[in-house]
This record gives structure tokens, C-alpha cells and sequence, in this order.
């Protein structure tokens, strides 16, 4: 049943737990996510432990536990400050919902244990006595870089539909390709993720956007599955963009631009969306040439949208909503450092350095017509927003030299006219960063009135 020839470096605590609840008579290994990561030479996250054990018999094994899933097997162990998740060999019931088991039967067999799980890769237990417990190919598939349904695809899926965001997240994140079965299931189950909350949705779809292959959500595209979460997707992939500055269509040239982007989750996001209102904009000239006036509005406009039905939290939403709406701002310009500061009070001076970012990837994912003069004009942009940075020039009124309270000892009363008149100054200063002075601003502000 064994591969004893892998091993596991197992943590001290990990350790103790398996021994622990074997010393008590009864069978444990480590088991899923942590057995694959460390055959992949990663650093597992968490630890989950299986044992034969009932909850109520490992309980009764340590001396601090927590009921935190005892419905479905599930107690963690805590040692020290640290918990660990110890679930009994379970057989899952019907699964009504799409997403959970309605009752769960215990059960002292490994083997059916680990034939409810999703993937292969999932599937392999490991205890440093009995080695690498390896029951459905899970090394096979590894070995072959492939993602294979435990047993029934349809089956697999038909349980908890959010396994098919996982086969295809787990594919970006390893490089994997989808077996063949495995595929078919997704494209026929697809509109079963209907029935999963947007919460789950999201973190399916975050994890492939910051993983090593973004560009696999073509992979979700072509089974189906763009089409129930994210159907603005599958417009961009089938809007042309025949133009001389574009190689891509919209859906391509999206993918590769999250390709040529760090995997900072807010900076993937905006790849993502920066041009999903193209589609709503296009128009072919007599020429046939593509033109997509106003896109970067009306991709703000269905970011937010889209977002929100995700349910993503406000920060996000306009973080990425703005490095959406300002992507082009100030292509056309040639750049100086009265400008960048101008560029950082518009885009704001959290996200600027991002929006290079944004625009660096943007063109990589464009054709080479004058992608150099494209790439030297941003890097020039980088050259003079590191300059404002260094010489802490001022580019917001967090850092002019005057307040709302300095108007009002001189004599303001406070309401909007305070307001437009520290707006005044700030535009001035970024005009002139010499004139961010106390001195300066109170004199202009005596001449003003």
C-alpha cells in the first residue's frame, strides 16, 4: 500500500501528534495539500492529520482540543499556541448543495478516506512508519504534471462543483495540464458553479490571477467556465482588435498582460480588467481598423461591477478601479517632472507606482510596433516619479506646507471656500515644489484675499 522510499520532513509538533494518537492504539498520517506540497519541495501552509481515531477518542488523547468541524470528524489539536487539524476517516452522504456533504460516516479505512477526495495529487497520506501512502497515482500525475479526478470525474464534481475553480487554479498554480476525462467533466458541470457563493468564486479566481500562469484562465474560458463566473471574459476573447499597436485580440492580449505582470494580487487584477470595456466600445473604421474611444471609462465602470457581484472588499474595488481608469493617462504626453507630479495628484500617490507597473505590462502585451519608444517613455516616467520621491517634492496636501487649520488662524472660516483655496496652494506647489513653504503660501494667501 506504501511508497517507503519518499520522505517527509515532518515539523516537531506534527510529530508529536501522529505519535501521540498512534502510541493510543490507533492509525494518523498527514494527509493532502501538505503530502503534495512537500513532494513538490514547498513549504506546506497547513498540516492536516487523518486518523482512524473518532473525534471523541483523539480528545481524549491531548490535553487541549477544539470542536472546530466535530459534525464532519474534525477536531484541532492545539500545541502550544499552535492548532492542528485532526479529522477521522470519513464516507461523505449526498451532496444536495453542490458544495457539502449533508452527513458524513465514519469509518476505520484509509483507502475510503482518501477515494472521496478531489485530486490525485490530494489523495496521498504519509507517516514516517509506513512511508508515502499513495492509492490513485497521486506520484504518477506529479511525475507527469497532469490534474486527474480521484475516481469519477462527474462524480468528483457533481459533489462540490467549486472543484472545478480548483482543478483549473491548481493547474495554473503547478503548470499542470487537466487530464482529458477530467476536462470533459469541467465543460459538462460548468453551470453547476452557479450554485457556489461569490465569496468561493473569488478566492478560486484571485489564486489562479497571482499564480505562476494566469493565462490559464483560457483554460477556463474554453471549458465554460468564464462563461457562468465572469461572461465579460468571453466577450473580450471574442472581440478582435485589428490595429497596429495589437497582435492580440481583447481576451489575449488581457492574458499575456497579466503574464507580464508581477503577481501582486491588486496589480493582476488591474491586468485583468484594464481593457473588459473594449467589447461595449469597439468600432472598425472604413479602413477596418479597430478603434475602442473611451474604453478605460467604461472598463472602470464594469470593473466595479464585476467586483462587487464578487464580492471584493472596498479597498481592493478602488485600488484596481483606479489603476483601470487612468492605464492610458498621459501615454500621449511627453513626460517631465511637472507632469509626474500632476500624474501622481490625478492617479494618487498610493497606487502611482503600480500604474507603471500596469503600463509596462500593458505594452509587453502589445505587438512591437514601437514598443521601444513605448518602453523608454515609461521607464522616463519611473525616472521622474523616483525623483518627486527622493527630492520629496510635494504632490498631495499631505505634504503642503500650510493646513486647513493655518487658513483658519489667518483669518478662514472653514467650509468648501477653505477647501478650494488649500486646492489652490497644492496646484501652485505642483507647478513649483519651491513654493512649498509656510512663508510663501500664508503671503499669496494675504495677496489672494
Amino acid at each position: 500500500m506504501a511508497q517507503a522510499q519518499i520522505h517527509i520532513t515532518l515539523p516537531e509538533k506534527v510529530k508529536n501528534v501522529l505519535r501521540t494518537i498512534m502510541e493510543g492504539g490507533y492509525e494518523a498520517y498527514v494527509v493532502g495539500g501538505c503530502v503534495r506540497d512537500s513532494i513538490l519541495g514547498r513549504d506546506p501552509q497547513d498540516w492536516d492529520i487523518t486518523t482512524s481515531a473518532s473525534p471523541e477518542q483523539v480528545k481524549g488523547l491531548f490535553r487541549r482540543t477544539v470542536d472546530t468541524g466535530i459534525k464532519h470528524g474534525t477536531v484541532t489539536v492545539m500545541m502550544d499556541k499552535e492548532g492542528f487539524e485532526v479529522t477521522t476517516y470519513r464516507i461523505d452522504g449526498k451532496y444536495e448543495d453542490g458544495r457539502h456533504p449533508t452527513e458524513v460516516t465514519f469509518t476505520p479505512n484509509l483507502e475510503e478516506d482518501l477515494k472521496r477526495r478531489d485530486f490525485t495529487i490530494n489523495a496521498m497520506a504519509y507517516n514516517e512508519q509506513e512511508g508515502l501512502v499513495d492509492l490513485f497515482g497521486g506520484m504518477r500525475d506529479i511525475e507527469g504534471k497532469v490534474i486527474r479526478c480521484v475516481g469519477n470525474p462527474e462524480a468528483r464534481f457533481g459533489e462540490d462543483a467549486l472543484r472545478i475553480m480548483r482543478a483549473i487554479r491548481f493547474s495554473a498554480q503547478l503548470g499542470y495540464a487537466i487530464e482529458d476525462q477530467t476536462f470533459a467533466a469541467i465543460r459538462k458541470l460548468a453551470s453547476t458553479l452557479e450554485k457556489i457563493s461569490a465569496e468561493r468564486i473569488r478566492e478560486e479566481l484571485v489564486k489562479l490571477v497571482v499564480s505562476p500562469h494566469p493565462d490559464y484562465l483560457r483554460v477556463a474560458y474554453e471549458a465554460g467556465v468564464t462563461a457562468v463566473i465572469l461572461p465579460e471574459f468571453d466577450r473580450a476573447m471574442e472581440t478582435p482588435q485589428n490595429h497596429p499597436h495589437h497582435c492580440y485580440n481583447v481576451g489575449e492580449h488581457i492574458l499575456h498582460s497579466m503574464c507580464s505582470a508581477e503577481p501582486d494580487r491588486v496589480l493582476r487584477l488591474a491586468m485583468l480588467f484594464h481593457d473588459i470595456g473594449k467589447p461595449v466600445k469597439a468600432k472598425t473604421d472604413e479602413a477596418g481598423v479597430s478603434h475602442f474611444y473611451g474604453h478605460a471609462a467604461a472598463s472602470e465602470k464594469l470593473t466595479a461591477t464585476i467586483m462587487k457581484r464578487l464580492r471584493f472588499d472596498n479597498d481592493t474595488i478602488s485600488s484596481v478601479c483606479r489603476l483601470v481608469r487612468y492605464h492610458d493617462y498621459g501615454l500621449e504626453q511627453e513626460p517631465c517632472m511637472m507632469l509626474t507630479r500632476k500624474a501622481i495628484n490625478k492617479v494618487g500617490e498610493d497606487i502611482f507606482p503600480r500604474l507603471l507597473q500596469v503600463r509596462k505590462a500593458d505594452i509587453l502585451a502589445q505587438s512591437e510596433f514601437r514598443r521601444e519608444e513605448k518602453l523608454e517613455k515609461n521607464r522616463k516616467w519611473e525616472e521622474y516619479y523616483e525623483r518627486v520621491v527622493k527630492e520629496g517634492q510635494c504632490v498631495s496636501l499631505k505634504t503642503l506646507a500650510v493646513t486647513g487649520s493655518d487658513l483658519i488662524a489667518a483669518g478662514m472660516k472653514p467650509g468648501r471656500e477653505l477647501g478650494d483655496t488649500l486646492q489652490k496652494m497644492l496646484e501652485i506647489v505642483i507647478e513649483d515644489p519651491d513654493k512649498n513653504n509656510r512663508e510663501f503660501l500664508l503671503n499669496w494667501l494675504e495677496n489672494f484675499h
